[in-house]
């Protein structure tokens, strides 16, 4: 019996459940990395708080309150967070 060669750059086609994992997996990796590109680029800006206000919190809810975009409707609601 004469076994066929394997080929090192073969590609394996995932199965759309992984692939659709795969994608989301993807969307939230990029949405927090922009997320924290925003807040570098907030610190770049202004330059960071104080040292007593540096809690996670409190620097989310200064970035969104100096960034969030404004709507029609009013300003965003959800702040943004730093995990």
């Amino acid at each position: 019996m004469r076994e066929e060669p394997h080929s090192t750059n073969a590609q394996q086609r995932l199965e759309p459940a992984a692939a659709d994992a795969v994608r989301a997996y993807a969307a939230k990796t990029r949405e927090e990395a922009n997320r924290l590109a925003a807040v570098l680029e907030d610190v770049a800006a202004n330059g960071l708080p104080a040292v007593e206000e540096c809690t996670p919190g409190k620097i989310s809810a200064t970035h969104a309150s100096r960034s969030a975009p404004q709507r029609p409707d009013g300003p965003q609601t959800r702040p943004y967070r730093i995990h």
